[in-house]
């Protein structure tokens, strides 16, 4: 006899998401680009959430919302909540993605690699 399943155990932790976020789907602040390059600029001054620390280690060095969300194994919703309340208390900075328009043209990179395969 093999035991049955119930359909909600296959879903996975609700409770722990809307604990974090105290109930919160998204912050009151500005959208979070997944590009957004997130960088902690100072240390807690007060006691944190392990969830807020494990972000913060997680971003000493410039880093995407997107492959802190990798990281952090946190989901990409609750994650920008966390960086709103962590930007809220200035312990990060959030600077947005860089503009296509900033970014190499293909031509460019091309004719660098170019270069370099002659070397």
């Amino acid at each position: 006899m093999t035991a049955e399943r119930s359909p909600g155990q296959e879903a996975g932790p609700v409770v722990r998401p809307y604990t974090m976020t105290r109930g919160r789907t998204r912050h009151a602040g500005a959208h979070l680009d997944l590009m957004a390059v997130v960088v902690a600029v100072r240390a807690p001054h007060r006691e944190l959430q392990p969830e807020h620390l494990s972000i913060l280690d997680a971003c000493r060095t410039p880093i995407p919302v997107i492959e802190l969300a990798a990281r952090t194994a946190l989901s990409v919703g609750v994650l920008r909540v966390l960086l709103g309340d962590l930007r809220d208390s200035h312990l990060i900075t959030v600077r947005p993605p860089a503009p296509p328009s900033a970014t190499p043209r293909e031509r460019l990179l091309r004719d660098l690699l170019a270069g370099l395969r002659t070397l």
